[in-house]
């Protein structure tokens, strides 16, 4: 063991591995900072900033134009398509209202027209009822004078009967015809 820390003293190394000097350290630095490396870092950063240039405006920035150009159409389109929707829906709902409107007056019109009709039928029932009742109230009514009459006619000979049945039953003999129409004449005026 002597010997191997003899020979690591003499060499600069030791037991855990080799030593670099210090100041070799201080010497390298961050490789980015190098002023040594300065202008092929300046070359290859232009050469990779104009290829990816290159690439982007070729390549990448056109698919997203066209990609953005799709969308605006798309959209575009939409747009248009949902107008046209709106003005068929807006013809349609104007078409609609002008027919319920249409509608309703018709249904009016029928409604005015069937209450004259079924008025004017009224009336000319109610006028052939009236016409009826107005030929049966005659009819009763000269029937009813016919009645009165024949019932007048008849009330002197039934006051006459009438009479000389009271009379012969209250005195016991009968009145003489003269006698009994001088009284029912008296007694009627």
């Amino acid at each position: 063991m002597a010997t191997t820390q003899a020979a690591s003293e003499t060499t600069g190394e030791h037991a855990a591995g080799t030593e670099v000097p210090h100041d070799a350290h201080a010497s390298v630095g961050f490789p980015p900072f190098n002023s040594e490396t300065f202008a092929s870092q300046l070359l290859w950063l232009a050469i990779t900033f104009g290829l990816l240039y290159w690439i982007m405006s070729k390549v990448a920035l056109p698919r997203i134009a066209g990609i953005l150009e799709d969308r605006r159409d798309r959209i575009a389109g939409d747009l248009a398509e949902a107008n046209r929707l709106k003005q068929e829906g807006d013809a349609a709902v104007a078409a609609y209202e002008q027919a319920l409107a249409e509608a309703r007056n018709r249904a009016h019109g029928i409604a005015h027209d069937t209450r004259e009709k079924l008025k004017a039928e009224t009336e000319a029932r109610r006028g052939e009822a009236e016409e009826g009742l107005s030929k049966k109230l005659s009819e009763a009514e000269a029937r009813i004078g016919e009645i009165k009459s024949a019932a007048l006619s008849q009330v002197s000979e039934i006051a006459t009967d009438t009479t000389t049945t009271l009379v012969e039953t209250l005195i016991g003999k009968a009145p003489t015809k003269t006698e009994l129409s001088k009284a029912i004449d008296g007694a009627m005026k």
